[in-house]
């Protein structure tokens, strides 16, 4: 089958290894479930865009987003931490032109509390609603989480309304935003149905089977859930919001949710829909080093937004992987590397002075700065992060968490 669905097939199978097109052992594991990558350095992002055949962001679309919004670009944007796109330009000549977009991305509740490395999409979308002034949904994919971690369904609803909270505190406009639980709304809107149906016509089973890995063991409920992650970028899904007009959508996520929006690609045209467009961002990696993404399943590899400054400080001091030598004496003469430094890699993340962080590279390169100094930068930086963040968690109550997640109006040009 031509599209982009015939060539998830083999852009899958390449990141399992497929010797007939390179080396296999030594290239990057990267689907929707698993990133494990054989270089301290991690993910190779330039390989992953020659095999999932995206686009790079590059100077010229920088500089067009900051000519068409008037604005400086989003430190994630302008560092590369959201690396890779689909269709940005043509989003950016469409609201040029006054055609409306909006955003979509999503959350798989597995703990009740989310961690550094699940802010980073929602961090930009919140960047972008604002500059854009475009509304946004959130699908909370408790269903997934249900099927793929065997957690019990009323659990999984549980885990979902409490990763809500964490994604109100980012500071959403209730305005412009909804979010919504899978097992809540996908029963209760019958236009998102539909479209889901509508979508599951479109690809057969051994399609899903080359693009996921499913096999004849893999349970019924996993291979329809694709197509329950494709209909929220059909916008004639949330009546209450966009009526009947069909919109094309932006969809900023993680690389590894790229399988996912590929098939979504390939079935919209098919059933009259423009391609939703995306910006995938970089792995935020797990604190032993680079070489698999942050995990909530793993406490000592995550920084939960929950956790206190002292877990805090304890966590960055005692598993922050270290680019550093061996002894103060060798690191003072040959200098640590910032590649493979984990404290330096979050500070990309989230240090927003440029001239702060390029002195703060120097200085660990050359040795002048010791690793212990650069985990109290780190600390120092990361404390206040989490410490706003709880405190407008905790403003979240019922009635604002209803506020978000009821199907409703929202107010946008």
């Amino acid at each position: 089958m031509a599209g982009e669905i015939a060539n998830d097939v083999n852009h899958l199978t390449l990141s399992n290894g497929d010797s007939s097109v390179n080396s296999g052992q030594d290239e990057d594991l990267v689907d929707p479930w698993n990133v494990v990558s054989k270089s301290e350095t991690g993910v190779d992002y330039n390989k992953l865009i020659q095999r999932f055949g995206s686009s790079k962001i590059d100077q010229e679309l920088i500089d067009r987003f900051e000519n068409v919004t008037g604005k400086k670009v989003h430190h994630l944007l302008r560092r590369g931490v959201f690396f890779s796109h689909r269709d940005m330009h043509t989003i950016l000549t469409n609201y040029e032109s006054g055609k409306p977009f909006y955003l979509y991305t999503g959350r798989g509740p597995s703990s009740s509390s989310m961690h550094l490395g699940h802010l980073i999409p929602f961090t930009l979308c919140k960047w972008l609603q604002d500059v854009f002034d475009v509304p946004l949904v959130i699908q909370l994919t408790d269903d997934e989480k249900s099927l793929w971690k065997d957690i019990k369904v009323e659990e999984a609803h549980r885990l979902a309304y409490e990763n809500a909270k964490d994604i109100i505190a980012i500071g959403f406009d209730p305005d412009k935003t909804f979010i919504f639980s899978d097992l809540d709304y996908v029963g209760r809107c019958p236009e998102f149905y539909r479209n889901m149906i509508r979508i599951q016509k479109c690809v057969t089973f051994n399609q899903v089977k080359g693009i996921f890995g499913f096999d004849d063991s893999t349970v019924i409920g996993k291979i329809g859930f694709p197509a329950v992650q494709a209909t929220p970028a059909l916008s004639t899904s949330f009546p209450d919001i966009f009526g009947d007009k069909k919109i094309q959508c932006l969809i900023p996520c993680a690389i590894d949710q790229d399988p996912y929006f590929r098939m979504t690609r390939d079935v919209c045209p098919r059933l009259g829909f423009k391609k939703p467009a995306l910006l995938h961002s970089k792995f935020f990696p797990a604190l032993q080093g680079a070489q698999t993404k942050m995990s909530s399943s793993e406490a000592n590899s995550t920084i939960f937004c929950c956790d206190t400054p002292k877990q805090l400080k304890n966590k960055i001091n005692k598993h922050a992987f270290s680019g550093g030598q061996a002894t103060v004496e060798d690191h003072r003469e040959l200098g640590g590397n910032c590649d493979i430094d984990i404290s330096y890699q979050y500070l990309i993340f989230f240090l927003e002075d440029d001239e702060k962080l390029e002195q703060i590279r120097k200085d660990y390169t050359s040795g002048a700065l010791l690793t212990g100094e650069l985990k109290k930068i780190l600390i120092d930086v990361l404390t206040p992060v989490l410490t706003e963040h709880q405190q407008r968690r905790s403003k979240v109550t019922d009635e604002v968490l209803k506020q978000y997640m009821t199907p409703r109006k929202l107010n946008f040009k």
